[in-house]
């Protein structure tokens, strides 16, 4: 079943078009890799997804439910914006941590915010907030930072960093996680790390989106690549067709100058 469908998306800013007619759907524990070079509109993308951008034209649907329109002002009431944004986790290249805050605070803090807003908070206030704290803890353990819990953003590494911001993406059980590129900001050697724990949620079969420049981990990790260059989708298939067999010249070019660059 397709969880996510992406019919036309275009997006401008002022004359420049960054987006032309992107078609794609994702399904239920798919993981889908998204590569091409800086430029290309990957991100534009997901900022789309995430209604940090609104794009010009098309329609986005989650599990069969139409979430924007361009075509729609019904789609695109600005105070429905937060909700649609729960379908999508989003982890950014640079870790925007709350600094003034714990490790465990990071990562159950949005989930404390919406719960305040459920008719039985006053009533059931303990019973959540100890239920959001275990989940919040589970998550870190997952992401190998169980004993991290009290620790604040400038006392751990880049890497764990990243991973508390990918716990922090999951708390709210988000029908898709997206990653741009996760570890652009990172050093060599703290990369390893936070690729691990992508490649643990791909085998738990987490529903995700992932633009990287990490050929080799597309290639192991993903179910599926898109290519993108221009702002529009060149071409996509298996890790094996669009790595091994490339249809169109620019794709080739594209893993031709990855290769050089190695």
């Amino acid at each position: 079943m397709a969880v996510l469908e992406v019919k036309d998306i275009e997006k401008r800013f002022d004359t420049l078009q960054v987006l032309h007619g992107i078609n794609f759907s994702l399904e239920k524990g798919e993981a889908l890799a998204i590569i091409g070079s800086s430029g290309s509109g990957k991100t534009t993308l997901l900022r789309c997804l995430n209604f940090l951008e609104r794009p010009d034209k098309g329609i986005i649907t989650v599990n069969n439910e139409v979430i924007f329109d361009a075509t729609d002002p019904a789609t695109q009431k600005e105070n429905e914006v937060r909700k649609k944004r729960l379908h999508f986790g989003l982890v950014f290249q640079n870790f925007n941590l709350f600094p003034q805050y714990t490790v465990l605070k990071n990562v159950t803090l949005a989930a404390e915010l919406l719960a305040r807003e459920r008719s039985d908070y006053k009533q059931n206030k303990k019973s959540i907030l100890d239920e959001i704290q275990e989940n919040g803890k589970r998550l870190l353990s997952q992401v190998g930072l169980s004993d991290k819990l009290n620790y604040y953003p400038h006392q751990i590494s880049g890497g764990q960093q990243q991973r508390v911001a990918i716990a922090r993406a999951l708390a709210l059980e988000p029908d898709i996680l997206c990653f741009d590129e996760p570890t652009s900001a990172l050093d060599p050697e703290l990369t390893g790390e936070v690729l691990r724990v992508i490649r643990n949620l791909a085998e738990r079969n987490t529903t995700m989106i992932i633009v990287t420049h990490e050929m080799n981990f597309a290639r192991d990790v993903a179910d599926r690549i898109i290519f993108m260059d221009e702002g529009a989708i060149v071409e996509q298939g298996t890790p094996q067709e669009v790595f091994d067999n490339p249809r169109e010249e620019r794709t080739r070019q594209f893993l031709a100058r990855y290769n050089e660059s190695k």
